[in-house]
């Protein structure tokens, strides 16, 4: 997606960012789908999610860009960018949506490549869930070497519309993964913050103004805030955030950004 793309040294920090921000497809394309069941409520056309996945994904088929990047990077003091693309195909009401994205962690050296592979499917009235593989078939050299899988629920609360028409002011979000959910970096065990987190992830994301949704997430590492926006009436999709608020992992607290844009090929009749 993403989300979000898409989402520890120079070898780790750029791995935890890039696992953070990679996996942004999946909010970045869950907006623009309030007539996938006509009554229900969707979630809003801004993010929804930043550094964790969501339970949402495509609905049709799109095709899919995004940039992100995080400053300073833990245990550095320098930027770091990941660019990723892709697209998606399908139903996610009466099949599923498929989703593929390629990363592009080294965006300096053009190097460093790696794939995302993610099915959702709509499961109730204003419920998804979705599940994939993040940073796959990765290179041994690669900073993120070792893959993610994860499952998530998404529910866009019914009770509480939107002023986008069709949509919910407040999504949640709750899922459980293996790698970047679990393990922390070895900068991590080093400072002593132990070597493994929660594995389970969640977030919240509330509408405050219309296309603007303050978030809040734990991404089974650490707790962040941010704000997802959607300035215009093209799909241009902003996240902005806070991440690494607690001790719990990462030396420092840092900044993290996402710009992305997904474009509809196709969409199925309902």
């Amino acid at each position: 997606m993403i989300l979000c793309l898409i989402f520890a040294g120079k070898a780790f920090c750029q791995d935890t960012f890039e696992k953070d921000i990679a996996n942004k497809v999946d909010s970045l394309l869950a907006a623009d789908k309030t007539d996938i069941m006509l009554g229900h409520f969707f979630p809003n056309d801004a993010i929804h999610t930043i550094t964790i996945p969501s339970g949402w994904g495509g609905y049709g088929t799109y095709i899919f860009g995004s940039v992100g990047g995080v400053y300073p990077q833990v245990y550095h003091t320098n930027t770091d960018l990941i660019a990723s693309g892709g697209f998606c195909v399908g139903n996610p009401v009466k099949d599923v949506n498929f989703a593929a994205g390629l990363n592009l962690a080294d965006v300096h050296k053009f190097q460093d490549f790696s794939v995302n592979l993610i099915v959702s499917r709509v499961v109730a009235a204003g419920s998804s869930i979705s599940a994939g593989g993040l940073q796959l078939f990765a290179g041994r050299k690669s900073d993120a070497p070792n893959p993610t899988f994860y499952f998530a629920f998404s529910h866009a609360v019914q009770t509480l519309p939107s002023a986008t028409n069709g949509s919910s002011k407040l999504t949640y979000t709750i899922g459980i993964g293996s790698g970047r959910f679990y393990f922390k970096n070895p900068d991590d065990v080093k400072a002593g913050r132990g070597k493994y987190g929660t594995a389970v992830f969640g977030g919240v994301s509330y509408e405050i103004i219309q296309h603007v949704n303050l978030i809040g997430e734990w991404s089974g590492m650490n707790l962040g805030v941010s704000a997802g926006i959607r300035p215009f009436k093209n799909p241009l999709s902003i996240g902005l955030g806070y991440t690494n608020i607690t001790r719990y992992s990462a030396d420092k607290s840092n900044i993290v950004f996402t710009f992305g844009y997904p474009l509809s090929l196709m969409r199925p009749g309902n």
